[in-house]
């Protein structure tokens, strides 16, 4: 959780793997190869969550490894 928005990774999402921003007007799901953003819908801040993202993207293809069912 971020200052104006929160990530969120959804057990057997759709591929390719990503996460959610999620905003108080708004949402987006940014892929997590190239942090580029997918899908975007009303105004989300996006800077706090990509900075963490990039910093932290082990941990975010690990959680999605687990909720995909894909650890092979």
């Amino acid at each position: 959780r971020f200052s104006t928005t929160e990530i969120a990774m959804y057990f057997a999402d759709h591929n390719p793997p990503h996460f959610h921003v999620l905003g108080r007007e708004g949402a987006a799901q940014v892929r997590l190869d190239t942090l580029e953003v997918m899908a975007l819908s009303g105004k989300v801040d996006l800077r706090e969550a990509i900075t963490w993202a990039q910093e932290n993207r082990v941990i975010l293809e690990a959680r999605w490894a687990e909720l995909s069912g894909d650890e092979g």
